[in-house]
C-alpha cells in the first residue's frame, strides 16, 4: 500500500476519455490508497456514477474546491469499511 496517492490531471485528458482512466485508476487502488483528481469543475457527475459503480468502496473528499481548479482525493476504503455498509447484510440490497 503506498502511502502517497497518485494524481490524475484530468484536464489534460479528452473529455470522452476521463472517466474510464480515473476509474481504471481507481480499479487499480489497494486498501487505503488514494487517486487525487485535478479539475477546472467540481466532478459531481464523477462522484454519483462512482457511488452508483461502487457503493461505500470509496471515499471522496475535497481537498480545493474552486472558482477556478477541482483537487478531489478519492480513497479506497478497507475490507471492515466494505463490511460495515448497510449492503453487506443484504438489508437494503434487495
Amino acid at each position: 500500500m503506498s502511502n502517497t496517492p497518485s494524481v490524475i490531471d484530468v484536464r489534460t485528458i479528452a473529455p470522452y476519455e476521463r472517466h474510464a482512466r480515473i476509474f481504471g485508476r481507481l480499479d487499480a487502488l489497494g486498501a487505503g490508497e488514494a487517486l487525487q483528481i485535478v479539475n477546472d469543475h467540481d466532478p459531481v457527475p464523477l462522484h454519483m456514477q462512482l457511488e452508483n459503480r461502487a457503493p461505500g468502496q470509496f471515499q471522496w473528499a475535497y481537498l480545493q474546491s474552486g472558482p477556478q481548479l477541482w483537487q478531489i482525493e478519492i480513497t479506497r476504503k478497507g475490507a471492515q469499511a466494505a463490511e460495515d455498509s448497510c449492503c453487506s447484510g443484504g438489508a437494503c440490497c434487495g
